[in-house]
Parts: structure tokens; sequence; C-alpha cells
């Protein structure tokens, strides 16, 4: 590869060869058709032009094995598109189940993230080679995009919503990362780096925490902050509480005033936090207060973390 001008960004993680093989794939269809029907016009306009104001052009009655090949092949290509775009996108959104979880928030004009060990870091992101990361995103304000062309990962980040998306890191080094969705007057100066580190520096650099910053994990900061805001005095697991309990709330079906069910993933705690009134559990009383303009997107996170750990 040209270092001075790469014709493709670096194959840094698991799936980036198989989203260029994909990539490659739909440049090789697109191209080798436009060749092919460009020639045939252009050999059509000099052998079928006509030659004199006496010439008429035959009648064509069609041809049924001709036509059965110009609609069999591309069906068959598209479907290999398909399937083939399918299988990837899967393999895109379904992270490992041991992946290291880091939370990242979009706000203009910068990206703050979040180490299981409670690190923050802004506009950088050190993680280990060879093992999965999977991103929780959102944002403060605006949609913006987290973008890593090395490992071909992009994802937006929706304010009011939760994204996933993971990367496993194959080599070591430092990589681009930026914002792919305009998000305001300087977007441009939105980006940061992933610096890809072997296990062992990275876990010296995990452990190199100020003592005085006094950094809490997710976990840690979300039952905190679920103490603090007085969730614990209506969400309990008493008989008679005034709100749901939330353990084991996280994934379970909860069934609302209206008649509806639905799924308690993240996206419906966030909303209970911030609109209570927009879905009411059946059996309880409309009473609860928006927490919204008192919890930054951070620490709604680091609560609905706290609410996924009680079992």
């Amino acid at each position: 590869m040209n270092e001075r001008f790469p014709v493709i960004p670096d194959q840094a993680s698991a799936l980036a060869r198989d989203v260029d093989m994909l990539y490659l794939f739909l440049i090789g269809v697109s191209a080798f058709f436009l060749i092919l029907i460009g020639a045939l016009i252009i050999w059509f306009v000099f052998r079928f032009r006509r030659t004199s104001d006496t010439d008429r052009p035959a009648e064509i009655h069609g041809h049924t094995k001709l036509e059965i090949v110009w609609t069999v092949i591309p069906l068959v290509l598209v479907l290999i598109m398909f399937v083939w775009g399918a299988v990837l996108f899967f393999k895109q959104f379904r992270p490992p189940a041991d992946a290291m979880e880091i939370l990242v928030t979009g706000k203009q004009w910068m990206w703050k993230m979040q180490h299981p060990s409670g690190r923050w870091e802004i506009n950088e992101l050190h993680v280990p080679v060879g093992r999965p990361v999977k991103l929780t995103l959102t944002s403060e304000d605006v949609i913006h995009s987290f973008y890593v062309p090395a490992f071909r990962t992009k994802m937006d980040a929706v304010p009011g919503r939760y994204t996933t998306v993971w990367f496993e890191p194959t080599r070591t080094g430092s990589y681009h990362l930026f914002c792919a969705e305009y998000c305001g007057a300087e977007h441009s100066l939105m980006k940061g780096w992933i610096h890809v580190l072997p296990a062992e520096e990275y876990d010296d650099w995990a452990a190199r925490i100020d003592p005085d910053l006094a950094e809490l994990t997710p976990l840690e900061a979300g039952e905190r902050l679920f103490t603090e805001m007085g969730c614990m005095a209506c969400h309990n697991p008493a008989s008679g509480a005034l709100g749901p309990n939330v353990v084991g709330l996280y994934m379970s079906e909860v069934r609302l005033d209206d008649g509806r069910t639905v799924i308690a993933d993240e996206d419906y705690i966030r909303q209970s936090i911030v609109e209570p009134m927009a879905k009411i559990v059946e059996g309880y009383q409309p009473i609860m207060p928006t927490y919204r303009g008192q919890l930054d997107e951070s620490q709604l996170m680091q609560i609905i973390t706290y609410i996924k750990s009680l079992e």
C-alpha cells in the first residue's frame, strides 16, 4: 500500500477484510456491467446505424432464452449481495458476550468515553488488541456518528436513544476517529484517536488512575446516583412500593396500563427516567417526576448500567 496515498484505510479489525471483500465485489459487479452495457451501446450505434432513408429495422419477435439469461443472472448476483450483506450485518451488530463495554457520549464537539474501570477519556480511546470492544452510544445534543475507517466501524449517536456497535482490533497502533455526521460549525474538529495497545500495556495503562479523581466504575457511579436521587424510596422489592421493582427489570416484559406490553431495554429505562408519563406500568399511579435536566446522558447510562446488573 502506498503510505503517502493509501487506496483504502488499514485493515485493523477482525471484520475489516470481510467488509472490504463485499465492497470490492459490489464495485466489481458494477464496473463489469457498466463496461459491458457501455460497450454494447457503442457497438449497437455503429452496427445498426441507419445507412439510407429507405432503411427499415426488421421486426423483433423476442428471444426467450436471452430474456431468461439477462433476468436470472442479475437476480442471482443481487441475491448473493443480499445474503452476503445480511450475514456481515448480523456479525457487525451482534457483539460477543465477553466484549468489553465502553460508554460513549457525543457532544458538540467531542467524544466522551468511559471504561469499565471508570476511567474517562475525551477524544481518545485506549483498547487492548485482540479483545472485542462493544460501544454503547448516545448524544447530548444532535446526531453524531462514531467513525473509525481502519475498523470499518460507523454508528450514529442519536439523542434520546442508545445504539451499539462493536469491533475487535487486530493490529496495534493509533487510528483516526471522526464524526461522520454534520453536527454544527465545528464538525470538522470533532475527531480523535483510537489507541490499540498490547494486552499487557493496556492493563498497565488502565491501572494508572489518578487517585485524586476518585473515578467510579459505571456500575458504582450508577448505584450512587440511584441512591442520591432517591430512586430506592419508590423502586424497591417491598410490598406496596410506589413504583415498579427494578430488580430483574432489564429485558423483562412489562405490562402497561393501556394493555400493551413492552420489553424493558435500555431505551425503555431511559424514557422511564426522563419521560415517566410516556409509559405507565399497570398497577401504579403516574406520580414519578421527570429527571430531565437533572441527569446528563453519561449519568443516565450509568444508572441504566446499575439497573441492568440487578437480578
